[in-house]
């Protein structure tokens, strides 16, 4: 019997979200190379609302999760019937463990299709974004050669960095939600000051959460913020578990305009918002990659994750202004003072206000 097979390149991300983000880099380059749009096997609830109608994104494969044992996942099953249907075609494994790759091989896509990550190191110094540039150019067993379709100055043509696009319609949803919250004349800043393990409590938070910055020093940020921006509306970004957090910022600090939105906040909102925005304040954290893939210009603190590796890096290239701190002799976002963050934003070339009207 025929094997049908399909046209279109296939990546696989299990990532969290700013790992998703960082992986438009490698879409970008795919989609030049074969001239048609890149599925993608992925898992979590943030991929597909993300990903969804961004350029060179196909057919989005999603499951809740890749661990859980086949028979007990009916995402699992779903997916690979899905792939099965598609047929095998040449496939970009992108995970750095394997827990994805029974997938592949329940969907009859074996070896010869698959080029894997871990085959092909990160280089001393690389980018995130220039891995997943260099990752996308090297081809299969089944296509030693790129595809005819393609050509070296497609790629050369493509900016370095992540790219997240935002379209009319999701800006217009944006400017109602705005006009909802009476705030669609002023100015906007943002801040960013949670994480996905942010909301662990007590002891157990400080131990496992390496991008945790203590709430003292997020007030004293957040009442400089005010000072140096009187007219501006600032808005603590964050997920559903992350408004308690805001919360309590906002009765620690007192400022006024202070406007918690962590419990209205989905991924499309946030892309378009993030676009608006002047600027940011941020943890290292999904929301940075999405600003630098909109051209939103961010302060960062960094903890343990390595600035040379996931720095956020966009098409657009506004200012990033990294923050790492040390604690004895060793990264610690909790080396960084709130002197260094306010001394870092005052550096920070903001987004032209004027440039709002044209988006």
């Amino acid at each position: 019997m025929s094997v049908r097979h399909c046209e279109r390149p296939l990546a696989v991300r299990c990532g969290a979200f700013g790992d998703m983000v960082l992986l438009t880099a490698l879409i970008r380059v795919l989609y030049a190379e074969f001239r048609v749009p890149v599925d993608i096997v992925t898992s979590g609830p943030w991929s597909e609302p993300l990903l969804r109608g961004q350029p060179g994104v196909g057919e989005i494969f999603s499951m809740r999760s890749r661990k859980t044992p086949y028979w007990l996942n009916p995402d699992q099953r779903r997916v690979v019937r899905g792939l099965r249907a598609r047929g095998p075609s040449p496939t970009w494994f992108c995970d750095g463990d394997g827990a994805a790759r029974p997938i592949l091989e329940r969907s009859g896509i074996t070896g010869q299709y698959i080029v894997d990550v871990k085959d092909h190191g990160l280089l001393p110094g690389e980018h995130a974004t220039e891995q997943w540039r260099r990752f996308a150019q090297i081809m299969p067993l089944v296509m030693p050669r790129p595809p005819a379709g393609g050509h070296r100055a497609d790629i050369d043509a493509i900016a370095p960095g992540c790219y997240l696009e935002v379209t009319q319609s999701r800006r217009m949803e944006l400017a109602a939600w705005l006009r909802a919250r009476g705030l669609a004349e002023q100015p906007l800043l943002l801040m960013q000051i949670g994480n996905k393990r942010t909301m662990r409590r007590g002891l157990r938070r400080m131990a496992v959460n390496h991008k945790y910055w203590p709430l003292e020093r997020w007030s004293q940020f957040l009442q400089f913020l005010r000072q140096q921006h009187p007219r501006h509306a600032i808005l603590l970004l964050g997920t559903g578990p992350e408004f308690e957090l805001n919360r309590q910022l906002e009765a620690l600090a007192r400022v006024p305009g202070v406007h918690n939105v962590a419990d209205d906040m989905p991924i499309p909102r946030l892309i378009a918002l993030l676009e608006r925005a002047e600027g940011l304040v941020t943890v290292d954290s999904g929301p940075a990659h999405a600003a630098a893939g909109v051209g939103c210009p961010q302060v960062v603190l960094f903890g343990r994750a390595l600035p040379s590796l996931y720095r956020p890096s966009g098409t657009a290239g506004a200012d990033v202004q990294l923050l790492r701190g040390e604690m004895e002799g060793e990264p610690s976002m909790l080396g960084i003072d709130a002197g260094s963050v306010m001394a870092a934003w005052s550096k920070l070339k903001l987004r032209d206000a004027g440039s709002r009207a044209t988006q």
